[in-house]
């Protein structure tokens, strides 16, 4: 770990502040003080035992004394992990709350949208390109929602995933099928490339479909120029393994550790696409490994990323 880290971790006050606890709160401040104390414990009775050893009761007193202070910090570490915790939970069951109030009027935009878009004898052209705006901006805000929903889930431990027999070979063809106009629309081929007698695999369907979805999507997005999105389908030792190559911007060294992160964007993402929210992933994971899988991706700043999962066939 860094110098500079370490520092950063032993700023007490800031990390208090982060929290809004107080010193005597923040349990960074009382590990480090508990420990502090446990080490003048020691070395206090160990002198005053080599001093009065025909006096063992005044070592015992020692000992009786620093085990009650020692009881008390550990209380008051115990209070401040259980107040972060408690916060954590409300910001969960506050964010879960507000994307379901959400969900149903932006349902019903889009419903209202799609309505009007359908009687497009009557309408004039600039109003057909304003309603076709207003509904990639009503979906852009559903998209939203449907993260920050299954976020919450997440961290609730209730994604709530469903396995059933899922053919995943159908579902990326499906989804070739729906990211085509765009990929076409980028200058950007699509294929697929798959094992022969894929079987089924037991897995949530819309799950599968979230993590997938992410994947291409990335791809396809973060590609500067003329490209290509290469999806393989591989049997694998009582494994489905899945990979999704591009030749994109890739990402940075520096950045290939926090990649799964809530809310992380790489620096050199936000360059070409300022749109996004950085939950994806940290989705795409949560929903691989509730399901026995395993994910992960090798990149190359430049040259582009090759994003992958595994899950069993059993």
């Amino acid at each position: 770990m860094p110098l500079k880290k370490i520092c950063q971790q032993l700023n007490f006050i800031k990390q208090c502040r982060r929290y809004h606890l107080s010193l005597w709160q923040c349990p960074s401040f009382l590990i480090v003080l508990i420990d502090l104390i446990i080490i003048s414990a020691m070395l206090s009775t160990y002198l005053v035992a080599t001093k009065y050893t025909e006096q063992p009761e005044i070592v015992a007193l020692i000992v009786i004394g620093v085990t009650t202070i020692l009881t008390i910090i550990s209380y008051f570490i115990i209070q401040g992990f259980e107040q972060l915790a408690e916060a954590n939970q409300l910001k969960s069951e506050f964010v879960n709350i507000v994307s379901h109030q959400l969900r149903t009027p932006l349902t019903i935009i889009k419903w209202t949208i799609n309505l009007m878009m359908k009687q497009t004898d009557n309408l004039p052209e600039k109003q057909l390109e304003k309603l076709k705006t207003i509904k990639e901006n009503n979906q852009r805000m559903t998209d939203l929602v449907n993260d920050l929903l299954n976020v919450s889930r997440i961290e609730q431990g209730k994604l709530g995933l469903q396995p059933e027999k899922v053919a995943l070979k159908e579902v990326i063809q499906n989804l070739i099928k729906d990211y085509l106009p765009l990929a076409k629309a980028s200058n950007i081929s699509l294929s697929l490339e798959t094992d022969k007698n894929i079987p089924l695999i037991s897995i949530d369907s819309q799950g599968i479909k979230v993590v997938l979805q992410n994947l291409i999507d990335n791809a396809i997005r973060y590609i500067k120029n003329k490209g290509q999105v290469k999806i393989s389908l591989k049997r694998k030792k009582g494994l489905i393994k899945c990979q999704v190559q591009d030749n994109g911007v890739g990402i940075p060294p520096e950045d290939q550790r926090k990649i799964f992160q809530k809310f992380f964007r790489s620096r050199n993402i936000m360059k070409y696409q300022t749109e996004g929210t950085g939950l994806g992933l940290f989705i795409s994971k949560s929903i691989i490994e509730a399901s026995g899988g395993k994910i992960g991706f090798k990149s190359q700043e430049d040259k582009g990323s090759i994003f992958w999962f595994e899950i069993p066939i059993k």
